[in-house]
């Protein structure tokens, strides 16, 4: 299961009720940081998530929107926070302006108090756990080199107890090595196979976030059959030619995405402060009913559905 914190949910520049982008998603011990709008630090801090583990960031491009508030970030590290680590995952472009931003202007000739990394990807896998991935894929935003991610856990076989019961298979290191694939043998002699306790694979839930797009032909098949699709909806329909023009969706885009993709859910965020929210879960859901629309300090949290 994944869990997803909205910090920021405005367009552009903040309203008075929504900040700009940014995203936790946690999953067990990790959490990432997904793009870091102007004033994050604060968002985070209002949340109350704090930031413990919070070591790496995804960035989805390098529009000011979504990356002013590493500046802030790395400040509040300098002088408050004690942090052992900092990853910063982005696209090479990206990764330029950041650097400017941290290095050139935070910075400026002194250490950052910790390691600070900034590490260019380009789409593939750019992070893997023993249970999930973490896949970048490219996403058309006009000019800008911009990545979405796919988080993922990886397929599993559930442990199926009353069959280990009745073979019995006492509790503890025998059933763990069983569930990681591993054959054992009882006292008694009898050997006991992970095939013999082990159900049939399943997939695990996946969460994608688009980020900033201007076209959703292109993300169908890495959309497909996900659990929830985070997607911006910076217009209504009424002002497609606009959307278009600046490179961005409408909510009726959005929305067909998700039906053509066979997504579970869809959160729309990235919403211009033109509209208001209801107006904007309107005209999504007059084509995808499950959409909800995000508000900041929003949680969701995504597992896959039961079959």
């Amino acid at each position: 299961m994944f869990e997803i914190l909205f910090l920021g949910t405005s367009a552009s520049a903040p309203s008075a009720n929504r900040g700009l982008t940014a995203q936790i998603v946690s999953h067990n011990e990790y959490r990432f940081l997904v793009d870091c709008g102007e004033g994050t630090q604060r968002q985070i801090l209002q949340s109350g998530i704090g930031f413990k583990r919070l070591t790496r960031a995804l960035i989805t491009h390098g529009h000011l929107d979504h990356i002013l508030g590493l500046g802030g970030l790395l400040s509040t590290f300098l002088r408050w926070e004690a942090m052992e680590e900092f990853d910063i995952y982005a696209s090479r472009s990206t990764l330029e302006r950041i650097r400017t931003l941290l290095f050139d202007v935070v910075l400026r000739g002194k250490q950052p108090p910790m390691p600070a990394r900034l590490v260019e990807i380009k789409p593939g896998v750019v992070f893997e756990a023993v249970d999930f991935t973490v896949t970048a894929f490219p996403v058309s935003h006009g000019r800008a080199e911009s990545l979405g991610y796919v988080f993922e856990e990886k397929a599993r076989r559930p442990f199926l107890s009353e069959k280990a019961d009745a073979l019995g298979v006492p509790f503890g290191p025998e059933r763990r090595e069983l569930v990681a694939g591993r054959s054992i043998t009882l006292a008694d002699g009898k050997r006991i196979h992970p095939d013999d306790v082990l159900g049939g694979w399943q997939k695990g839930s996946k969460l994608v976030i688009v980020g900033d797009t201007g076209k959703t032909d292109n993300l169908i098949e890495v959309c497909k059959d996900a659990d929830a699709v985070v997607i911006e909806s910076t217009y209504l329909d009424e002002e497609a030619e606009m959307a278009e023009q600046f490179s961005h969706l409408t909510a009726r885009m959005g929305a067909e995405l998700a039906v053509q993709a066979g997504v579970k859910k869809l959160i729309l965020t990235h919403i211009s402060r033109r509209y208001r929210g209801k107006e904007v879960l309107a005209e999504a859901q007059s084509v995808f009913p499950n959409t909800v629309v995000a508000r900041d300090f929003d949680t969701f949290q995504i597992k896959k559905e039961q079959q």
